[in-house]
């Protein structure tokens, strides 16, 4: 049976070769980044803020919050992210999100595998943001319930895509600030009714595409501790830091 995969893998290549995910360049694996633009990638790690996951650029030891954390703790218990969300990895974001680009999402979700190992050790479900309807009826799927569904494959969890709704279309907030993106989503999100008993008591991994200034994943992070949720930690495949 696996010989059998092989030659099919290798009819499929011969007409159909493996692409970079951010280039298009031809590489050996499907799903994949080619050398350049791999070395590319900022991918993240510590030392970082141990609540949020701002990246520091000196260890100074465990424990240790940010600035903005010490002044007001976050609404959710810690948050991690794979790489750096720049110029170099927002073709791999954009091209996924609204291109039809999925063949990406295995090595994405071994990637946010590792980058939120920690948050997996104490988790009992993989929940993603929502989309409102609309939207979803537009992009036809919600890229952070793909994420969710291939992180729970990946690390053998229980994922739940259906489990929030955004109850109302929110503008998008490209061009938006802190206080903006906080006031436009206030309010938006609810557990389903049906939904509320696989999040009482449980330990929540919240994920999303990118965390841009926390405001949606916080509000989400809200809502899953008023239904009940034990604790709420964010995993994304893209973090914003602004220097």
């Amino acid at each position: 049976m696996e010989g059998l995969r092989r030659v099919i893998r290798l009819a499929v290549d011969a007409v159909l070769p493996p692409l970079c995910l951010a280039c298009n360049r031809i590489v050996s694996e499907p799903g994949s980044l080619c050398p350049e633009c791999w070395a590319g990638i900022t991918f993240l790690g510590r030392p970082h803020c141990d609540s949020c996951g701002l990246p520091f650029e000196f260890d100074a030891g465990p424990g240790i919050l940010c600035g903005a954390c010490v002044a007001g703790p976050p609404p959710f218990r810690r948050a991690r992210a794979v790489f750096l969300y720049d110029d170099a990895s927002k073709v791999l974001v954009l091209r996924f999100k609204h291109a039809d680009r999925l063949e990406g999402v295995p090595a994405f979700a071994r990637w946010m595998a590792r980058a939120g190992a920690d948050l997996l050790a104490e988790c009992d479900v993989i929940v993603p943001v929502p989309l409102h309807r609309w939207r979803l009826l537009a992009r036809r799927y919600n890229q952070a319930a793909m994420l969710a569904l291939a992180l729970g494959a990946a690390a053998g969890m229980a994922a739940e895509p259906d489990l929030m709704i955004r109850r109302r279309a929110t503008p998008p907030m490209g061009r938006m600030g802190r206080q903006e993106r906080g006031l436009n989503v206030k309010g938006a999100f609810a557990v389903r009714e049906r939904k509320v008993d696989a999040v009482r008591g449980r330990r929540v991994l919240l994920v999303d595409d990118v965390l841009t200034t926390g405001a949606t994943v916080g509000e989400c992070a809200r809502v899953l501790t008023r239904a009940g949720a034990a604790a709420v930690d964010v995993l994304t495949l893209g973090r914003v830091v602004r220097r």
